[in-house]
């Protein structure tokens, strides 16, 4: 029996891809959990098979104690030192208790725990494995569809295709091999789920490592990417080693390298670009096909008003706005775009809403001005009022004066 059980546990390891190590503490743990089932929960029990022949041996553990409370884990120092005179308080003593076989059912629950725990440590390893691809490229085989969600075999695992992460256009058939991006992997019940993607950035930086060995030994560098799955991606690189030209070492001899990467992915469109530090230039680069005749920089806002020739503006916009939204993407900029023509109008207006304010703000002073002049007037007016009422109260008042005068005389002519 021995012989067959080591070599079953030989074919688990290379049917399942898991040591044999492994397997083996599995399968002790499975016979301790069975005897406890069988013969008691609350012992203390160890299972251990020999790694050479596979013999099974099972051992009970007493701990010394002066008064035993509990006979199923505890012995008392008198039957300890009835074994061994130098067994002290304290210690744990050893017994083998393997039964010469368990019940039918025992039996039963070995297998089941021990098949239970070898998915358990498969979806484990699979998880770790599959974890640490994220942000990888692997190769699959479409397996099944479901609801527009593809199944794809990687190999140890099925990852999932959603229909979100497909590229618009692109069609797949039972069997068919496609590379896929490793976008996430997540624990379940059922074991690792991993999800993949066809339209993640990630997808064209790792083509393009695959296609071009200056980026994979980094002489080269993919500063950022921007992409419409289907449609077009945006590209920007630099060389980090002198001496190289990274457009050139990305498009290749005769286009080959870009082309294969256009080939994989269903002829969408990639314009490379030269990355740089130098906002304005970076701007002019990321706009391209598109010829950029001026930049104005808002360095606070980090923003770009970008003028260019009337006929090179809808280039530089794009179908739908498309040229100039991967442009602010890979750049990482606001881009605001207008043509000669409409920033001419928008200066004439400018200049004319100056000339027009300019204009009402003369007015305004000259209404002012005169403002200033009636109220002078106003004033003046006022200040002859003034000095009018002032002389007529002066002779008003002379006048009672000359009147007190003539009574008085008159009163004098009487006296007499």
């Amino acid at each position: 029996m021995n012989k067959a059980f080591i070599e079953s546990i030989e074919a688990l390891e290379r049917e399942r891809g898991i040591s044999k190590e492994t397997l083996f503490k599995v399968i002790e743990n499975a016979l301790v959990a069975a005897y406890k089932k069988e013969y008691g929960a609350n012992q203390n029990v160890t299972a251990y098979i020999d790694r050479e022949n596979g013999d099974i041996s099972i051992y009970l553990s007493l701990k010394v104690v002066e008064e035993v409370e509990d006979e199923n884990t505890e012995m008392s120092l008198a039957e300890a030192q009835e074994i061994d005179e130098e067994y002290e308080v304290g210690d744990d003593v050893e017994f083998m208790v393997t039964p010469k076989e368990f019940s039918r059912i025992a039996a039963q629950n070995v297998k089941n725990t021990i098949m239970q725990k070898i998915k358990e440590t498969e979806r484990e390893m699979i998880f770790n494995e599959y974890i640490d691809s994220v942000g990888t490229l692997m190769n699959g085989t479409v397996q099944r569809e479901s609801r527009g969600t593809l199944h794809v075999n990687l190999g140890k695992a099925d990852g999932i295709l959603p229909v979100k992460e497909q590229t618009v256009g692109e069609h797949y058939n039972v069997g068919d091999r496609i590379k896929v991006y490793i976008m996430d992997v997540k624990k379940s019940t059922k074991g690792a789920q991993i999800f993949l993607s066809r339209t993640h950035p990630g997808l064209v930086k790792r083509l393009f490592e695959l296609e071009v060995p200056e980026i994979e030994d980094g002489d080269v560098e993919i500063v950022s990417i921007s992409r419409e799955a289907g449609s077009r991606t945006k590209m920007a690189v630099r060389s980090i080693e002198p001496g190289i030209d990274p457009l050139g070492a990305c498009v290749g001899a005769r286009g080959i390298r870009v082309q294969n990467v256009v080939d994989e992915l269903n002829n969408e469109k990639i314009d490379i670009i030269l990355w740089s530090d130098d906002p304005e230039e970076l701007i002019r680069n990321v706009l391209s096909p598109a010829k950029v005749d001026r930049v104005e920089i808002d360095e606070e806002e980090k923003s770009a008003k970008v003028i260019v020739k009337d006929d090179q503006l809808s280039l530089a916009i794009g179908k739908s706005g498309q040229n100039v939204r991967l442009a602010a993407r890979v750049s990482g900029w606001k881009i605001d775009i207008k043509s000669i023509s409409a920033m001419t109008a928008d200066d004439a207006i400018e200049e004319s809403d100056a000339e027009s304010e300019e204009f009402d703000n003369s007015q305004e002073a000259e209404v002012t001005t005169e403002e200033q002049k009636a109220d002078e007037v106003q004033e003046d007016d006022i200040a002859s009022e003034e000095i009018g009422d002032e002389i007529s109260e002066d002779g008003d008042s002379r006048q009672e004066d000359d009147e007190e005068i003539e009574i008085v005389e008159v009163q004098h002519d009487e006296e007499k």
